[in-house]
């Protein structure tokens, strides 16, 4: 037996092989957490410059991806793949470099832990099929929009618009929902976060939520389809008032601090994905009993 096969037959081999998929990947999401912002304050620097007329300045690192490699933020040395192993290689540095022994982020190994906890769930819910593929790929996009938001109160276009497109077109095959569900999903996605932040500027003259969330709520609504956008609205408001005053209690701001919104709709979301079907006939049954 290959192990492909034994994989397909075992559902304790799947979850094991996305847990460590999981690892790997988001060791990866670290880089591009960190790295994707860096790269579009970049661009925007040098559209702006060229608007102006300016000539483009060069005393900011040419980032990507991929280039450079990973090194110490704080010596510069660059990091060897033995030290680059997720959870592995943070445990057995004691959280330090190897040459400077600065102080390494507990950050790192708790986004590649939740990455490969969520990872195994997906694997779980869905077993061996292609939902379980895609649901990991929509998972892996959520974290980095979620860890970037809360890092930089923006949620990148670059992730948010490449993955709407991939949901309508799954919809083609009614993987999660048809096209129409899809489709309605996406513009009421959009059209329910624009017409509240719309409605909160009129009242307020102040700006409640920024565009991002709209487009993260399309794409939730282009993958789920438009029956699930409710939920994810309810949930996400619930779980953003509820962190949202714990934050201001435990730290003493103020009410009018600016808490990003994205990673309780990409939470939100996630659990619609994984249980919005069976969240939403307890709610009705409930409802009509």
């Amino acid at each position: 037996m290959s192990l492909f096969e034994f994989i397909q037959q075992s559902p304790t081999a799947l979850i094991c092989s996305c847990f460590l998929l999981g690892l790997i990947i988001g060791s990866f999401l670290n880089v591009v957490i960190h790295r994707l912002p860096l790269m579009m304050q970049a661009e925007w620097q040098t559209q702006c410059q060229s608007y102006l007329g300016q000539a483009p300045e060069n005393d900011h690192p040419t980032f990507s991806l991929a280039y450079p490699g990973s090194r110490c933020p704080h010596c510069q040395t660059a990091i060897a793949w033995y030290d680059n192993i997720p959870l592995l290689s943070y445990a057995l540095l004691k959280a330090q470099c190897r040459h400077c022994q600065t102080t390494i982020s507990v950050r790192y190994p708790l986004v590649e832990l939740l990455t490969a906890i969520c990872s195994a769930i997906i694997g779980w819910r869905f077993g061996f099929d292609i939902t379980t593929l895609a649901g990991l790929v929509l998972t892996w996009a959520l974290i980095a929009q979620s860890f970037i938001d809360l890092d930089h109160q923006l949620l990148a276009d670059s992730i948010s618009l490449p993955l709407l497109w991939l949901g309508l077109l799954l919809s083609l095959s009614g993987l999660y929902c048809d096209s129409h569900d899809s489709i309605i999903g996406a513009v009421a996605g959009y059209m329910s976060l624009w017409s509240v932040y719309q409605l909160f500027k009129l009242a307020t003259g102040k700006e409640g939520m920024g565009y991002g969330d709209f487009k993260l709520l399309a794409m939730l609504g282009a993958w789920l389809g438009w029956q699930q956008l409710t939920l994810i609205i309810v949930l996400s408001s619930l779980l953003g008032s509820v962190a949202g005053i714990t934050i201001i209690m435990a730290k003493q701001y103020s009410y009018e601090t600016a808490i990003p919104f994205g990673p309780y709709l990409a939470t939100a979301g996630w659990l619609a994905l994984l249980f919005g079907n069976q969240i939403n006939t307890w709610y009705l049954d409930t409802l009509f009993l």
